[in-house]
């Protein structure tokens, strides 16, 4: 009885706190065009079971449609919500980070990642970004590899914990190397006012880059196996351009499959991993004749462009020439992202993924077990099932 009690007094003041949202979001003026949904869950159950139904694109398009506009209003986990839509919305807000906007989470990822590149703002997440990049750009993957895994959060950091002490030992022993990994990078590097990551800090990253370099790639891999599976062709001109079996992958081989990276591409543009991302107002701004309150969350969806007739003739055909040449319009290809929150492991998932690939077509062709499998997003996009599939070696 008392639980009870309880549960409804939270409720209730759960409602009343997003009832006040609403109402003050109903006395602004000029706001962009759109509909805030039901009380308390507003349109998030749409915007989900768009996910489910493996079309995260479908909400965003529905309503750029309706109200024929660069933005729109809507409701979304509990928040008033305004969603930019097109390139220009993906420039504005790519390039406005930390100017007019600065990233937002849900609770739930800021307790999960705490401290880490994906969560900091302003000054703290470029001096992130600048340490984590010295790893992490093209001339450095030449020369390091990262074992990634996935676990629960909590045991994962616990694992992580002991292991900076115990490196840190090991580089004043000299029996570790100051470039053999990210570890010892982290640990031996500062930035520019000298200052180094707590252990902390060091073990947050590791763990975003543990998820963000795990599921992400995963899918990626995942939906380029089943293109690849219904598309011989496509599958065919992979293999001429790969090396022969046995033979050593260099450096510069990666940087002549130019054709798979295009297929790659193609399909982070029909299948993107992640959706898209939230942002929050810092202060007032206007935006395509509209008023954008401070305070008021944002977002952007792949979405509103990838799959835009605008910008990608025939744009649910699988066409990878469309990355040929100077490749589709700025801003309109963002499974990335963009801006200061670009995703600083785009070189390594693309290292990864032409391997793989590589590996793969050169040893086995395959048949998809299921081929009318459902995808859906939750939160990654994946096949329902697994995408189980029959190998045939060479």
């Amino acid at each position: 009885m008392e639980f009870a009690l309880i549960a409804a007094v939270i409720l209730a003041l759960f409602s009343l706190h997003f009832i006040a949202k609403i109402l003050k979001a109903g006395k602004l003026s000029n706001l962009p065009p759109g509909s805030l949904g039901w009380p308390l869950i507003g349109e998030t159950l749409v915007f989900l079971r768009s996910g489910e139904d493996g079309e995260p694109q479908r909400f965003i398009r529905e309503r750029m449609d309706k109200y024929d506009s660069g933005v729109f209003k809507t409701s979304l986990l509990g928040e008033p919500m305004m969603v930019f839509c097109g390139p220009a919305g993906n420039k504005f807000l790519f390039g406005n980070e930390n100017k007019l906007v600065s990233v937002w989470w849900l609770s739930s990822v800021r307790k999960l990642f705490r401290s880490c590149l994906v969560t900091a703002t302003g000054d703290e997440a470029k001096r992130m970004r600048r340490m984590l990049l010295t790893f992490l750009n093209p001339d450095a993957l030449k020369r390091h590899k990262i074992y990634y895994a996935t676990k629960a959060a909590n045991a994962i950091r616990e694992e992580l914990r002991v292991m900076p002490m115990e490196r840190r030992v090991a580089l004043e022993e000299k029996t570790a190397s100051a470039t053999q990994d990210l570890l010892s990078h982290l640990l031996v590097t500062a930035d520019a006012s000298g200052r180094f990551l707590t252990e902390m800090e060091i073990i947050d990253n590791i763990l975003l880059l543990l998820f963000a370099g795990h599921d992400t790639t995963a899918s990626a891999i995942t939906l380029l196996i089943k293109y690849l599976g219904e598309l011989p062709e496509v599958y065919a001109k992979v293999l001429r351009e790969s090396k022969e079996p046995g033979e050593l992958l260099q450096w510069k081989d990666i940087q002549k499959m130019r054709y798979s990276w295009h297929v790659a591409s193609e399909v982070m543009r029909l299948s993107p991993p992640a959706s898209g991302a939230f942002r929050e107002a810092l202060v007032d701004f206007s935006y395509a004749g509209y008023n954008i309150p401070k305070g008021w969350k944002l977002y952007w969806g792949t979405g509103s462009t990838q799959r835009d007739p605008a910008f990608f003739r025939n744009p649910d055909n699988f066409d990878a020439s469309r990355f040929e040449g100077a490749g589709p319009a700025p801003f309109s290809y963002v499974p990335f992202g963009g801006g200061p929150r670009m995703c600083l492991g785009q070189e390594f998932a693309r290292l990864q993924i032409l391997v793989f690939m590589h590996n793969i077509v050169k040893r086995f062709t395959w048949d998809l077990l299921n081929p009318d499998e459902k995808i859906e997003h939750s939160p990654m996009l994946a096949p329902l099932e697994g995408l189980p599939i029959r190998l045939h070696p060479h």
